[in-house]
């Protein structure tokens, strides 16, 4: 039996096990490995618990457990994240697209409506007609706006961004990317009247670095989120776009579960803005009246005895000049527009990053 087991590379216990088990089987089959699983489980969960996960699961496929868990713990039902989890895999409603790593650090702001993201969100070919407008608060990643829209038109997104206004307030700033209405890539000065707009409100603008969608890290997660729920909730054919979407930001603020807000929903973080919109703003008082500019109809300020390029948009606006060692900010309202370089008689545009760096500098922006 030892000189057996060597050859085989078993473990002698093992070999008499077989040799006994042997001796009771009638066929060779019957000497496969059985199953170790237990008879009994005492403590599996209850089959009317584990088929409404399922239900849940199917309800909403595109959430994972933590978000199930926390969403039947709210009603009384406590299974842990990891029991959830395991209930999906048994019932192969799990795919390896469903698996994704948390993110290890996140960045927001301290209070809601000190930032708002706003971005469109590209649409496969096979969902023709729609280019969703999405707009969301930094902090407590509420969706404020989640719109149908037939194209990336300024004249289609003000009216959309004046609702949003109306109902909620205005923020203390936004931030978006270089992309149109916003920003007109085919200038080097390429300031929007969209943008101009939302700076008369006294909005500070801000614009994401090139090629940098990190920056606007929360929008592109909730267009992740969104994009899961067009997967695997398509809108069916004869409902349209607006209603799909309307029902989604529904869910996505006030019963979807975010990890990020310790599995609270946006709902419970979010709270509307103290400054109202004017549809009609008064013209901007500028805290140093000495330091001011008018923008020529070549969009230039001359400054120094250099014209500095400003923005077409800008033409026949008042803007301030905030003078620095060799450099000067150059802000309409209270947003930064240009960068001059006194040295060169060169300006560019300032992107967020950049504004954080003035910013931790002890440069104060225009109240």
């Amino acid at each position: 039996m030892s000189a057996l087991c060597r050859e085989f590379e078993i473990s002698r216990p093992t070999g008499y096990a077989w040799l006994a088990r042997s001796r009771q089987c009638e066929r060779l089959q019957e000497l496969q490995e059985k199953s170790r699983r237990p008879h009994r489980s005492p403590r599996r969960t209850a089959s009317g618990t584990e088929e409404r996960v399922v239900q849940l699961r199917q309800q909403y496929p595109d959430w994972g457990a933590r978000k199930l868990a926390k969403f039947l713990s709210d009603r009384g039902v406590q299974l842990p994240r990891i029991t959830v989890h395991r209930i999906l895999l048994r019932h192969g409603l799990v795919q390896q697209q469903d698996r994704h790593r948390s993110a290890v650090q996140r960045f927001q702001r301290a209070a809601p409506n000190e930032l708002w993201q706003m971005d469109f969100k590209g649409m496969p070919p096979h969902r023709p007609g729609c280019t969703p407008l999405t707009v969301l608060d930094d902090c407590s990643r509420y969706l404020l706006g989640l719109f149908e829209q037939a194209g990336t038109r300024a004249a289609l997104v003000q009216p959309n961004l004046q609702s949003v206004f109306e109902r909620d307030g205005v923020p203390d700033a936004m931030l978006m990317d270089h992309g149109t209405p916003w920003w007109d890539m085919h200038t080097p000065w390429g300031w929007t009247w969209l943008t101009v707009w939302l700076m008369r409100q006294g909005i500070r603008v801000h614009l994401s670095g090139y090629r940098h969608p990190q920056t606007q890290g929360k929008v592109e997660r909730c267009h992740g989120s969104l994009e899961r729920a067009m997967a695997k909730r398509p809108k069916a054919a004869d409902r349209d776009w607006q209603s799909w979407l309307d029902d989604f930001r529904q869910e996505y603020n006030h019963v979807r579960p975010h990890e990020a807000l310790q599995m609270e929903v946006p709902a419970q973080h979010w709270q509307p803005s103290q400054r109202k919109y004017q549809a009609h703003p008064p013209v901007w008082e500028y805290s140093n009246p000495g330091n001011v500019r008018k923008v020529g109809a070549n969009a230039c300020i001359f400054v120094g005895g250099r014209n500095y390029y400003v923005s077409a948009a800008l033409v026949g606006e008042w803007v301030q000049i905030q003078w620095l060692e060799d450099r000067a900010l150059l802000y309409f309202c209270n947003t930064v527009v240009r960068e001059l370089d006194l040295r060169t008689g060169r300006s560019h545009i300032i992107n967020f990053g950049q504004m954080d760096r003035i910013r931790s500098q002890g440069l104060q922006c225009e109240d």
